[in-house]
């Protein structure tokens, strides 16, 4: 099968790796002038991943999708709608967008694969969500992930071409709840690192019994299933978010919360933007989410702003 995965980084070059493994004719595309398709251009590595030469490599986005059955699509969540506009320009006819990513337009609050809808309407569309990173699984560490369309033979015809002894996939059934539980864990992952950055780990217990009732309720007033919160793409994601030496969010609310630079913003810190926006229009309270916000966006101390939340609360548990 010939697939093209757009986007470079970390987790887009680990995807042309195992697809490759797979034995699917894969190109790879990056923005021209990107430093990070240049340093695989040279090396055809980024210290993650090693590309086989079978790989192509290009910075033209029509020759990515003229050649490509279907699009796998990792880039960060905010220049989506960017990069639609483009393929829209282009012949997507006969083609499968596909979604390897986690998060929600924070201008709007809409989700992926509304903004796939926008552009091209007819072309069909599946998220590829769960826990997992590049580097457990170059190591030969296996885990489970979803995939979820609206469409079941479109999740079927995936599941067949993407499984492997190192990812089984399970089939997703409420694709609104998975695609707001992906992008919601990396909200969790900020708190979870702001905790550890405070000497604060012990409460990651309450942050995830807590975090996960807060997104389900967000989820149910959406319309979509509220159980889903509970599934792989978002409880069942925070091991690999909450826990992980490897998970960026994570690292960037631990450093923020001591006082130094990570370098750049985690995708976690938009996704607070749009689920607050969400949950302002479907009257659902996110106490974590707005937790988090005022400490990044709000300038408050966090010491102060998470004993608040979980040390000073007189609610209810659930």
């Amino acid at each position: 099968m010939n697939i093209s995965v757009i986007g470079c980084g970390r987790w887009g070059s680990f995807l042309a790796w195992y697809l490759d493994r797979l034995n699917h004719h894969i190109t790879l595309y990056g923005r021209m002038g990107s430093q990070k398709m240049k340093t695989l251009l040279e090396g055809r590595t980024n210290g993650l991943v090693t590309l086989n030469k079978e790989i192509a490599l290009t910075s033209d986005l029509a020759e990515t999708v003229d050649t490509a059955e279907i699009l796998v699509v990792s880039i960060g969540a905010q220049s989506f709608r960017a990069l639609m506009r483009q393929l829209s320009e282009l012949d997507l006819g006969g083609k499968t967008i596909v979604l390897c990513m986690k998060g929600i337009e924070a201008e709007t609050g809409k989700r992926l694969t509304q903004i796939v809808e926008e552009y091209a309407p007819k072309v069909p569309s599946a998220i590829w969500v769960g826990p997992g990173h590049v580097q457990n699984f170059i190591k030969g560490i296996p885990n489970c992930m979803v995939i979820d369309s609206s469409s079941m033979e479109i999740k079927e015809y995936l599941v067949k071409a993407f499984s492997s002894d190192l990812i089984r996939f399970y089939y997703g059934t409420d694709l609104l709840g998975n695609e707001v539980g992906a992008a919601a864990k990396n909200v969790i992952g900020i708190a979870g690192g702001m905790l550890d950055g405070l000497n604060r780990t012990a409460l990651k217990g309450a942050l995830m019994s807590r975090g996960t009732r807060e997104i389900a309720r967000l989820i149910q007033a959406m319309g979509g299933n509220e159980i889903t919160a509970y599934g792989l793409s978002h409880l069942g994601d925070y091991e690999a978010t909450v826990f992980s030496e490897f998970s960026h969010n994570r690292r960037f609310g631990e450093l923020f919360v001591r006082g130094e630079n990570y370098g750049e913003l985690a995708e976690g810190v938009a996704t607070t933007t749009a689920l607050l926006k969400l949950g302002c229009d479907y009257h659902v309270e996110l106490p974590i989410c707005h937790a988090v916000d005022v400490v990044i966006n709000g300038g408050r101390e966090p010491k102060t702003v998470l004993s608040d939340l979980f040390l000073r609360s007189l609610k209810m548990e659930f």
